[in-house]
């Protein structure tokens, strides 16, 4: 449990991490945060596949690949019908940050909101891993979101101050963001030991929520901006270097 609370804060704290280097910054080169970003998103692809997809399979029991199918549909569908609810994130970024001096107030709390709404089931799926009693693969997955919390945490900060948002509000909101995570992180790890027979099912879904950020929000924002090369390249460095780690952690 101690072990849950510190990573929770960890994965958290990355965003805040980011909020403070946003501060320092202020304007980050779009080929430096492109790349950045690719680097967590292959961290995150591998952390999805190999601790989450793969154990739902192997605890599936007879109708594995069902369930697991299932899982990752319904866990990429909700995050579709949040799409449908708040702005999709790499609009709101390119957007925000490209006009960031004619900034408007709501457009950037509901990007701020928006980014808090997909931290819940990130922090879910650290928490569900944790909950299945693979506590180096539970590791894994929380450092690739907490990798990708980082650059995330630093593109709120530009856009809130140019909309005239003090300091101290743009660095409350960041950590709000954050913390939305740690609660996520503790909602999967309860409800997967509540009821372990869900457990297949759970990891299916977050590693369904995973691949959907990875697909719909990170990788168009890494390709947005004439990097695609090296961001595809910072993909799979961040990819492989997960399948090392997931390897020495046996």
């Amino acid at each position: 449990m101690q072990l849950v609370l510190l990573t929770a804060l960890g994965v958290g704290g990355a965003t805040v991490l980011g909020s403070l280097l946003g501060f320092a910054f202020k304007r980050i080169s779009h080929k430096f945060s492109d790349i950045v970003l690719s680097f967590a998103a292959g961290i995150m692809l591998a952390a999805a596949v190999i601790g989450l997809v793969i154990p739902s399979l192997e605890y599936g029991g007879k109708f594995s690949v069902l369930i697991t199918v299932v899982g990752i549909f319904t866990g990429a569908l909700c995050l579709n019908l949040i799409d449908k609810l708040v702005p999709h994130l790499h609009k709101l970024v390119g957007n925000d940050i490209e006009n960031h001096h004619n900034a408007d107030l709501s457009k950037v709390l509901l990007f701020v909101l928006a980014i808090a709404i997909h931290n819940l089931p990130e922090g879910i799926a650290a928490g569900v891993g944790f909950g299945s009693g693979d506590t180096s693969g539970a590791l894994i997955i929380a450092g690739g979101i907490a990798l990708q919390n980082i650059p995330e945490g630093m593109v709120i900060i530009a856009p809130m101050l140019a909309a005239g948002v003090s300091p101290r509000k743009t660095f409350v909101c960041a950590m709000i963001t954050g913390l939305v995570e740690v609660v996520g992180t503790f909602v999967g790890y309860f409800a997967v030991n509540i009821a372990a027979a869900v457990l297949p099912f759970a990891l299916a879904f977050a590693g369904g929520t995973m691949l959907y950020v990875i697909s719909d929000e990170m990788i168009p924002e890494t390709h947005a901006h004439g990097s695609q090369r090296g961001a595809t390249y910072s993909l799979l460095v961040g990819f492989c270097v997960m399948l090392i780690m997931d390897k020495l952690l046996g």
